[in-house]
């Protein structure tokens, strides 16, 4: 296999310059990213799957590559709704949807060496979710084939993603506490904060708190689950129990916080409001109903599929981060239910 270094004395930069652009890091130029990327390409640095795939007639299959967890975590049934999106968008063109689950280890590994690309020879392949590592989204698109990102983005390379307006999302629901009169410490409970979309939700959160001259209170775990939920929950009220609001960066950790709240006695929403973020069928079941940020993920899956067969047809010039509009539910977790609501 080719070194950094190869790379390195191909493009007349240092192996640790090489070493920032192939790991999606910053203090690259984008002239030398992409040369770097090229060079890659050109030793075989990255196995040219899509010249492979040809070679051994490629089938009409498009890979929905995910990390096994978030895809069978029946706590946050997020991702099949992307994925039905997307195969409404290709299965009227031909292509046919294999969803991939793949763990931590195989996440750090080779593309090449997944047994899905090389027995099954696709077309090109569809990432999803914010846990999958930047070197392996990088190793993707220079893979040679057609790459689209999904709940997910490089910060520094350019490849295609679709994502929902976290931001503007987690800035209006905490803006809603807000003026619900929260105006005491509103918490902030976030996923690992190299993720894209706690990243952005946290600066949404921030926008809101800090226009109304209050101070953040962040809480950031490994996770976002249901358990992280609750222990950062469980904190927040140990460590500051004037706390009246908790905004969480997805609907498990909001689920979380609610069952924390009662294990410690805490009335939601009477004494303690909460927000989650993306509005997964158990939001509306959970008790109290859980007020959220809702997210078109079946229409996330149709614009990803689109981008796809533009992408696959060389018609997708423009590289960006394309985005969908959240909405605002409001129920009874927050104290303010409403039958409508916020667009």
């Amino acid at each position: 296999m080719s070194t950094l270094r190869e790379i390195a004395d191909r493009v007349g930069v240092s192996v640790a310059t090489v070493s920032r652009a192939l790991n999606d890091k910053p203090g690259v130029g984008a002239d030398t990213r992409r040369r770097i990327l090229d060079a890659a390409q050109a030793v075989e640095y990255f196995p040219n799957l899509a010249a492979r795939s040809l070679a051994t007639s490629r089938t009409q299959s498009v890979l929905f590559i995910i990390h096994r967890r978030q895809f069978l975590a029946g706590e946050d049934p997020f991702y099949p709704y992307i994925m039905q999106g997307l195969e409404e968008a290709l299965t009227s063109e031909g292509y046919a949807v294999m969803p991939v689950t793949l763990s931590a280890s195989q996440l750090e590994g080779s593309l090449a060496s997944i047994p899905a690309i090389r027995q099954r020879r696709p077309a090109a392949i569809v990432l999803a979710g914010p846990d999958i590592p930047s070197p392996f989204l990088v190793a993707a698109s220079a893979s040679g084939l057609p790459t689209i990102l999904v709940d997910n983005a490089t910060r520094e390379t350019s490849i295609p993603a679709v994502l929902p307006g976290n931001e503007e999302g987690c800035k209006r629901a905490t803006m809603h506490l807000i003026e619900a009169h929260h105006q005491s410490d509103i918490a902030l409970l976030r996923g690992p904060s190299d993720w894209v979309s706690s990243e952005e939700r946290t600066d949404g959160y921030l926008a809101a708190v800090q226009a109304a001259g209050l101070e953040p209170l962040i809480m950031t775990a490994d996770d976002t689950t249901i358990e992280t939920g609750q222990e950062t929950t469980r904190q927040v009220l140990e460590a500051r129990p004037e706390t009246t609001a908790i905004v969480a960066i997805n609907d498990a950790m909001a689920i979380g916080a609610l069952r924390a709240a009662r294990k410690m006695g805490r009335d939601v929403p009477k004494n303690l409001a909460i927000t989650g973020f993306d509005d997964i069928a158990w939001a509306a079941y959970s008790d109290p109903p859980l007020t959220t940020v809702r997210v078109p993920t079946i229409e996330m899956g149709r614009l990803a599929g689109r981008l796809l067969i533009d992408r696959m047809a060389g018609s997708l010039t423009e590289i960006s981060r394309t985005r969908v509009d959240t909405r605002l539910i409001i129920r009874e977790s927050c104290g303010c239910h409403q039958e409508e609501s916020s667009e």
